[in-house]
């Protein structure tokens, strides 16, 4: 079915943003859904530039995705938003309403749950979390409507895990801190969600305490796998990627940009084009 009608805008916001796959996602999803006159491209743009950008919008722009390092700025910058999104600080997602208005909100943590709930995560599992940063605060979500018996963050410095107490407060979890010299124990959680950037987690590998039937989440996905995701998958744990994830949610975004249920196999399809591994 085609679905005709004025041109309407998408993009990507973010800094560095050449790489971003989120195009390949939504312009294969409105393809899909017959969504013609409808275009999603990439923009170069840093946090502090964010609120003169989306000022400067026309009426055409639907939406936008908003990717690193802009999430706080977005939250900042909406008219309204939603629940999880103030609960966590950030924003992945401004929509325009129809009043010419922006409401902010995060399917990061949506997609998360999605992801985790297909790899086979339920009720009562226990929760390790890598890393105490912005992806992490996005795992505490996901880990309380998983409903999580225990969530540990085990991160480089301890402050970083102080800092998000006041997040585990407002979704609903009780966070216990790890010492990063102990993060192998750790690792014999029932489900671990790495969100620690590239090379961090890698020393690990050797000695990760992994047990059978357990989920890996990694956030990266470039390069794949790594050497922490390769320790797992030797260990039959069920490993998810960051690819995952930004598919996950990406199918958000697209149903609150456009109203239209997402064509998820053919959005699916096109990312495994782009990126086979």
């Amino acid at each position: 079915m085609t679905r005709t009608g004025a041109a309407r805008r998408a993009a990507v916001l973010g800094k560095p943003i050449a790489h971003s796959l989120s195009p390949v996602i939504h312009t294969a999803g409105y393809t899909a859904a017959g969504l013609t006159g409808w275009s999603y491209t990439r923009i170069e743009c840093a946090a502090a530039e964010l609120p003169d950008l989306v000022a400067g919008l026309g009426p055409e722009w639907a939406g936008l995705s908003v990717t690193m390092p802009g999430k706080e700025a977005a939250l900042a910058v909406a008219d309204a938003a939603s629940p999880v999104a103030v609960a966590v600080g950030a924003a992945n997602t401004l929509v325009r309403r129809q009043d010419g208005s922006w409401y902010a909100d995060n399917t990061d943590v949506g997609g998360m749950v999605d992801v985790l709930t297909e790899a086979g995560v339920t009720a009562g599992a226990a929760m390790t979390v890598l890393g105490a940063g912005g992806t992490a605060r996005a795992a505490l979500a996901a880990a309380a409507r998983l409903a999580c018996s225990s969530v540990t963050v085990v991160a480089r410095r301890a402050e970083a895990v102080e800092g998000l107490r006041p997040v585990a407060e407002a979704v609903g979890v009780a966070v216990s801190a790890g010492a990063w010299v102990d993060a192998r124990r750790h690792l014999a959680a029932d489900v671990v969600v790495s969100t620690v950037p590239k090379g961090v987690a890698d020393s690990l590998a050797g000695e990760a305490d992994w047990h059978a039937g357990a989920v890996y989440f990694d956030a990266l996905y470039d390069p794949w796998p790594s050497p922490l995701a390769a320790s797992a998958l030797g260990a039959d744990v069920r490993v998810m990627s960051g690819l995952d994830l930004l598919l996950a949610q990406a199918v958000g975004q697209f149903e609150q940009f456009t109203g239209v249920r997402a064509p998820v196999q053919a959005m699916r399809a096109a990312l495994k084009s782009a990126r086979p591994d």
